[in-house]
């Protein structure tokens, strides 16, 4: 069985498998983008369009459902109603003079810092913690993404030179 699955892995594109690597919330495009550029050799201009939209494209789902699972799951599990709870007022808590004082930059740069725990999805739920409004936040993360894809672009770019 694991030689089918690794069979039909192989045999998907590597644009497809960088895009679809791009969508993932604990990868995005700070893997998929040094991925395609040095294990795929893809073109620069197609791994950073692949990633960037990978990336983006489960944004507009999250931004405007995210309120919603929230709703869902909180009234039919107590468990994640009591930890979700805890985690928004923990993050205003800490994070509200950041937000009140820099705003959509604070935003902006959280998503677009390639740092672990940062980018497009967990920039999502900052601004549903925050309540940015969801329109403004749609551009605030592709803004973010296209900070982080230049960013881990020019790094990639430059390590593989180096190496």
């Amino acid at each position: 069985m694991l030689d089918q699955i690794s069979n039909q892995i192989g045999q998907v594109s590597p644009e497809l498998r960088v895009f679809l690597m791009a969508m993932l919330p604990i990868a995005e495009l700070r893997l998929a983008l040094p991925v395609a550029l040095v294990f795929y050799h893809l073109p620069f201009s197609e791994s950073f369009g692949l990633s960037i939209a990978g990336n983006f494209i489960l944004m507009p789902l999250l931004v405007y459902f995210l309120d919603w699972v929230d709703d869902f799951l909180a009234r039919r599990i107590k468990f994640f109603s009591r930890i979700f709870s805890w985690l928004k007022e923990h993050t205003r808590k800490k994070h509200s003079k950041k937000f009140e004082i820099w705003g959509a930059l604070a935003l902006i740069l959280f998503i677009a810092i390639p740092l672990p725990g940062t980018g497009a999805w967990t920039g999502a739920f900052v601004a549903y913690i925050f309540g940015f409004d969801k329109r403004k936040t749609l551009w605030y993360i592709f803004i973010g993404i296209l900070g982080a894809a230049i960013l881990v672009g020019a790094t990639t770019l430059g390590l593989s030179k180096i190496i």
